[in-house]
């Protein structure tokens, strides 16, 4: 792996042991692109819809990681 690729690998592992994942950027993300579209550009509508998906990204992010809980847990019975 580059050194490029060692620091990305060091910043994704931080970003996961402090919970904030790749769905909590990606839902940051759609935000600021949402407050971008409805103020700047001055489309309200394609600001108000890009502005609906961060709780979809969340939850799909939430329900990845319960079924990551859930494997782990049916690993370790016995």
């Amino acid at each position: 792996m580059s050194e490029s690729g060692d620091e990305m690998a060091g910043v994704a592992q931080e970003l996961d042991q402090s919970g904030l994942g790749p769905g909590a950027m990606a839902a940051m993300g759609s935000i600021a692109l949402a407050l971008y579209y409805y103020y700047v550009r001055g489309e309200k509508q394609r600001g108000q819809f890009v502005g609906l998906w961060p709780a979809t990204i969340l939850g799909l992010a939430i329900y990845l990681k319960l079924d990551q809980v859930k494997q782990m847990l049916e690993d370790s019975e016995p």
